[in-house]
């Protein structure tokens, strides 16, 4: 039996962790009720209904994140990938940027920008994303007079850390390698 944390055996503090990260799962919020039934697949899914990319614009991928954005297949296939890791609140909220600086409307510019600030940008938020605190600063004094670029300064942040971290990630996953095959 388990018995003070400074004796804690290996095997329990495996035990320890493994409740840790079941727990952190079982208290996220699905996004349907399917979610509760289904278990998790490891292997992302084929984005469906999109044309699948020559060789050459898939390989293209590898050097521009730009250039995978603007393929619906590239946007699916990295956004399953992103899914599969539990990291896809960085593209999530880079999506919802691009989505509100085509909005017309000043009312519901307030709303999306509030929607967007408490979904990734507040501290706890469901979907935070990893900005340093000059930019979720800035970020909010912009929101005082929201604007089609208030938050262009995280959102360079954030394309910035997915051109960095996650698209490497994504250019040695086992998806992209089938698809340059």
């Amino acid at each position: 039996m388990c018995k003070g944390l400074a004796a804690l055996p290996h095997s329990c503090l495996e035990r320890a962790k493994e409740i840790k990260i079941k727990l952190g799962i079982l208290l996220q919020k699905p996004d349907s009720a399917v979610d509760l039934v289904i278990p998790y697949n490891e292997k992302p899914e084929k984005p469906a209904k999109t044309q699948k990319p020559t060789l050459d614009e898939a390989l293209q991928w590898r050097d521009s994140l730009d250039k995978l954005l603007q393929n619906n297949y590239g946007l699916a296939s990295f956004k399953s990938f992103l899914k599969s890791e539990f990291s896809e609140e960085n593209l999530e909220f880079w999506l919802a940027c691009e989505d509100y600086k085509k909005i017309k409307s000043p009312a519901k510019m307030v709303e999306k920008a509030k929607k967007i600030y408490e979904e990734f940008i507040q501290t706890e938020a469901p979907k935070e994303v990893n900005i340093d605190h000059f930019t979720k600063d800035i970020t909010m004094k912009n929101l005082v007079e929201p604007s089609l670029s208030s938050f262009d300064v995280a959102q360079k942040r954030i394309y910035a850390l997915m051109e960095k971290d996650s698209l490497p990630r994504f250019v040695r996953s086992e998806f992209y390698q089938e698809l340059i095959k």
